[in-house]
């Protein structure tokens, strides 16, 4: 077994493997760039190596620098994690070369099944079923147009050495498909230094589903069941699941089997997913092989026991597979919540900075619920733009799919983040979607339940009340303690009135204490719009989180302090909410509304980035629809389209211009 690894990467895996590593008794060996210089990843690892500067293709990217850190070292093999170096064939090549072993397969699979092109011709060739495409040279935009002509629309614009979303669009039309050949190829140049793309049929309706493999090199090879993953945004997935709620025994053998078939056909030795497409019929097509460890492996650990990071580690030293394909059972159901760095409410734009509060929610098993986050951020650390958005994954693990939901639900309502924006409004409410409940998903599901973009969630009566009994009791907390103040000359029970109203989310709720008494910890019995409800609680002022029961319900909710009030965020709901006498909420109706300012005339960048490129001049007359600005964020570009028609009066920033959110791009007459 080796003593020494270097782990070829940064963020959530990079710890992930060290974690693994350090149970095992191997020493870590962790490489940073002059933006990661403080990550948690350095700090967990043995040593650090320091590689460059913060741009991936001058530090992460660069070969040679990782093999110059295993020199420096002493480490005797390199795990790549995912994304960066990880499928690139000559970086394996060149530390087998070098004496260096990589912990992944050999440089024969990964370029056949790493790059998508080439694995679609083995896959044909081995008689794998795929999905109709071309897998030629394309040469340019009009190219792209015939073959998407022939293939029949909608159609998928693929980067061939891509990955995680990057360098991948959907095209109903030729238009979409001239657009998204130039998006597609430039995201695949800056992301991979591989601009080729191919272009295949887009099924309508399709389930995204994988199937882990773990081959030896004593061929053995099995599966390890099947991950749910068709819950995605802008083709990047966000949630996923295992076992899928889709597939029965008879389909999941037979996709098992041919993974298993195709692993065995390229010689394939460690953790590898086959990825497929599978439509209403269960009728499933290979997408690709993924010939590393996959983001969402953990949910494939929980429901099979099996630490994959542990095989792919034994597997690179020569040991065979301790088990069977016959000692491989799926074991209760889990679920993984991709927490990410982007703002729900405005088309999840990417948002950076610094994390000013960052607090997880307990790790380990309670009862028959497993809690598990996988992370690369600390409390004060800073989400870069020169990376991925990630900030965490939220995994759970419960008997049923049921009961992981619910308690995925409860994990995310404890899951402070502050300082930035983050995603976990948008997962708290697919948590209590009905037809993610009811498993009835595609890849299109965002798109479909959420076409306009997801907005904030409106309370309904009961939720409504909850908020308004949590508002109270956090209140009534507060002024308890004030009345305590050594200074004050009052006494607590001097204020308490009976009758209350909470302003939450723009409504009134009359609520009447029909105990006297507040108590520490709280439990008082209130009537909320003429409806009794226990309160119990044991929060205190400045805690994140307020935990306990409204009626017969388990609440964890989060509180942080505003003007004259409290923001509370529970089960994807975020509600300002204000504690009034009744008098004084009469007089707060009166109050005028303080209306946004007018932005309709102005372009303004939707997130910090990179402008790539200017598409207007001033003066120039744009219709709706056209592109006015391309900006880069976290390795992925956008297009800043014009809502209506217009004409551009004033340009204020220029292609390579770093702006800020909300900076002015440009003006409109």
């Amino acid at each position: 077994m080796f003593k020494k690894i270097l782990i070829a990467n940064r963020g959530e895996i990079a710890c992930r493997v060290i974690k693994t590593a350090r149970r095992m008794g191997i020493s870590t060996v962790a490489v940073y760039s002059d933006a990661d210089r403080d990550a948690l990843h350095v700090e967990m690892a043995d040593e650090a190596v320091h590689i460059g500067p913060a741009a991936a293709s001058e530090s992460y990217l660069v070969a040679e620098k990782i093999i110059a850190a295993c020199k420096a070292t002493g480490a005797e093999a390199v795990h790549p994690g995912y994304g960066f170096l990880s499928e690139r064939a000559s970086f394996c090549a060149e530390l087998e070369k070098q004496g260096i072993v990589f912990i992944g397969p050999k440089p024969k699979a990964i370029m056949a099944m790493g790059d998508k092109i080439e694995s679609k011709k083995f896959a044909n060739a081995a008689g794998v079923s795929t999905v109709p495409g071309h897998l030629g040279v394309i040469e340019d935009a009009a190219h792209a147009e015939t073959i998407a002509g022939g293939i029949g629309y909608p159609v998928m614009i693929k980067a061939s050495a891509g990955g995680g979303g990057k360098g991948m669009r959907i095209a109903w039309n030729e238009a979409e498909v001239r657009d998204g050949f130039e998006r597609a190829r430039s995201e695949a140049k800056s992301s991979f230094g591989d601009d080729r793309v191919f272009i295949e049929k887009f099924v309508v309706e399709p389930r995204h589903i994988e199937i882990q493999v773990l081959a030896d090199a004593h061929g053995n090879v099995v599966y390890l069941g099947e991950r749910e993953c068709s819950i995605q945004r802008r083709n990047q997935k966000v949630a996923e699941e295992a076992p899928s709620p889709f597939l029965d025994e008879k389909t999941r053998k037979a996709m098992g089997e041919q993974s298993v078939a195709l692993a065995k056909a390229v010689d394939y030795q460690s953790a590898g997913t086959v990825e497929f497409i599978v439509d209403r019929d269960r009728n499933f097509y290979f997408l690709e092989m993924n010939t590393r460890l996959q983001v969402e492996h953990p949910v494939t650990e929980l429901v099979t026991g099996i630490d994959l990071v542990e095989q792919m580690i034994r597997i690179a030293a020569g040991e065979p597979l301790s088990f069977s394909q016959d000692a491989i059972r799926l074991n209760g159901w889990a679920i993984e919540s991709r927490l990410y760095a982007e703002d729900p409410y405005r088309n999840f734009l990417p948002s950076i900075g610094r994390l000013t509060r960052y607090r997880p929610p307990a790790e380990g098993r309670t009862g028959n619920i497993v809690v598990r986050n996988d992370t690369g951020v600390f409390e004060g650390a800073e989400i870069s733009m020169y990376y991925d958005p990630m900030i965490a994954k939220l995994c759970t693990w419960a008997p049923t799919r049921s009961e992981a939901i619910e308690a995925m639900g409860q994990a995310l309502d404890g899951f402070v983040v502050d300082g930035i924006e983050h995603n976990v409004p948008f997962l708290s409410a697919l948590m209590k979607h009905p037809r993610w409940r009811e498993g009835r998903l595609s890849t299109g599901f965002i798109a479909e339940e959420y076409p306009d973009g997801f907005a904030p969630m409106k309370p309904d009566r009961q939720e409504e009340a909850t908020l308004a009994a949590i508002a109270l009791s956090a209140s009534l907390i507060e002024a308890n303690r004030r009345e305590r103040f050594a200074d004050r000359l009052r006494s607590a029970s001097a204020t308490l009135r009976e009758h209350w109203v909470v302003k939450t989310a723009g409504n009134y709720v009359a609520v009447r204490l029909l105990d006297g008494l507040v108590t520490i910890p709280f439990d008082m019995e209130m009537e909320i719009e003429g409806e009794s409800r226990s309160v119990v609680t044991d929060w205190r002022p400045g805690d994140s989180v307020w935990s306990g029961r409204v009626g017969n319900q388990d609440i964890a909710a989060q509180i942080r302090p505003i003007l004259n009030g409290l923001r509370v965020d529970w089960q994807g709901l975020s509600v300002t909410a204000k504690v009034f006498s009744p008098r004084h909420a009469e007089l707060d109706r009166l109050m005028p509304v303080k209306l946004p300012p007018d932005t309709s005339r102005l372009l303004l960048c939707p997130m910090p980035g990179l402008v790539v490129s200017i598409a207007v001049a001033e003066g120039q007359e744009v219709k709706a629809g056209e592109t006015l600005a391309i900006v880069e964020a976290m390795k992925m570009e956008n297009v800043l389209r014009a809502e209506r028609d217009l004409v551009v009066s004033k340009i204020n920033a220029a292609a390579g211009e770093s702006l800020a959110v909300d900076a002015v791009i440009m003006e409109f007459a």
